[in-house]
């Protein structure tokens, strides 16, 4: 049997944050992960180059039950703090659109940065370590692994949502708040693709790769302007992953494909300097010519010389561009989602430390818990804030 002060399962980016926080704060730490690797997640995300955080998180950028829960931790630790860390390890990397930090080389340097300050703060991180069980007793919490006992005052449960299950993802920290009787919400994938009903699919087959820039609407209201992607089995794109966290099953979104142009001015200035144009070759100056030709095929759309179209047609043009909408048939689910949306409910935990309120010395952060951020670095933020959080704290 080993002991620690505080015994940490899961070795991805809250985990590792918050112990390298303990760590500098003279605790005894114990990482467990079941890996072969720590930060494997961290190591494909952004395309293997990490968006590690965004300029801007706020509450906002946040799904969750309770709205006001990640303000705390968020102001505490901001992305400016994490910003100063990589820069301190020198870590070359560039800003994209909205605020998105990513590494110029690899997601490998961040992993390497985490590990660092572990190593400096005197954290062990132990792989190849699958928890069997926990159990509270007198001084704490006993940890069994596959590997050995680790005995620990504070316990923190790091190990993830259900999404990736090739490189980890499980329902283990779940099951752990189910056993100290805390509430868990339900859980779905989240931030992933939409697969679409065999007719759609037929009609976009052959699209595959081609995207729109657009605005797309859940029928919640919310609202994301990015590209959207046409891939084999549906819709991809940064709008769609976006949309995709308030999309609920059997809803439809509406995108309006063209969300820099008034569809019934543009058509009267066609019908004016070039009538005997047809819709189709003028539509394709403003969208790709292959989803031109399927609408005009499948006769959404006419296909006449524009100083031919009615009123009613315009106006239906108009609308079907302007409002299109498709019904997924679902989600890619776990196997590609980005996070999981749910998860141990925050009503349950201390926005300041992250502890169980019905069980003392026991924590739970990160995508674990009933947090989910948008696409663009603000999952990785929230990871930095609570892992910091939890570990000045326990």
């Amino acid at each position: 049997m080993q002991k620690f002060d505080v015994v940490i399962i899961g070795a991805g980016a809250a985990g590792l944050m918050c112990a390298a926080t303990a760590g500098y704060r003279g605790k005894s730490v114990a990482v467990l992960d079941m890996g072969k690797k720590a930060g494997r997640k961290i190591l494909i995300s952004g395309g293997g180059r990490s968006n590690f955080t965004n300029r801007v998180a706020t509450a906002e950028n946040y799904l969750c039950q309770n709205p006001h829960f990640v303000k705390s931790c968020l102001s505490r630790y901001s992305s400016n703090d994490f910003i100063e860390l990589v820069e301190r390890h020198g870590l070359s990397y560039h800003e994209r659109l909205h605020g998105q930090l990513f590494c110029d080389n690899s997601a490998q340097d961040l992993v390497d940065i985490l590990l660092t300050e572990c190593d400096w703060a005197g954290v062990e991180i132990k792989l190849r370590n699958e928890v069997l069980s926990v159990v509270k007793n007198e001084p704490g919490y006993l940890v069994t692994t596959n590997q050995d006992e680790y005995l620990c005052q504070s316990l923190v449960i790091a190990s993830g949502g259900l999404t990736m299950p090739k490189l980890g993802g499980s329902p283990l920290g779940y099951k752990i708040a189910e056993q100290f009787g805390l509430k868990v919400v339900p859980t779905t994938a989240a931030l992933v693709p939409f697969t679409l009903h065999d007719h759609d699919k037929q009609r976009f087959d052959g699209l595959s790769g081609i995207s729109i820039d657009c605005l797309v609407t859940s029928q919640s209201g919310k609202q994301f302007r990015e590209n959207i992607l046409f891939t084999h089995r549906g819709l991809s794109g940064p709008a769609i992953l976006q949309i995709s966290s308030y999309w609920q099953a059997g809803q439809a979104v509406t995108i309006n494909l063209l969300p820099e142009c008034n569809l019934t001015v543009q058509l009267e200035s066609w019908r004016k300097d070039s009538p005997k144009k047809s819709l189709k070759n003028c539509l394709t100056q403003l969208l790709p010519s292959r989803f031109i030709e399927i609408l005009i095929n499948d006769k959404a759309l006419p296909d006449k010389p524009v100083n031919q179209l009615s009123h009613t047609e315009i106006k239906h043009i108009h609308d079907y561009l302007h409002n299109w909408t498709i019904k997924p048939n679902g989600t890619e689910g776990y196997r590609t989602a980005e996070v999981t949306l749910g998860g141990v409910d925050t009503d349950e935990l201390s926005s300041k430390t992250f502890e169980a309120k019905k069980s003392a010395g026991l924590y739970f952060i990160g995508e674990v818990t009933d947090v989910t951020g948008w696409l663009g670095g603000y999952n990785f933020q929230y990871a930095w804030s609570c892992g910091v959080a939890c570990g000045l704290a326990v």
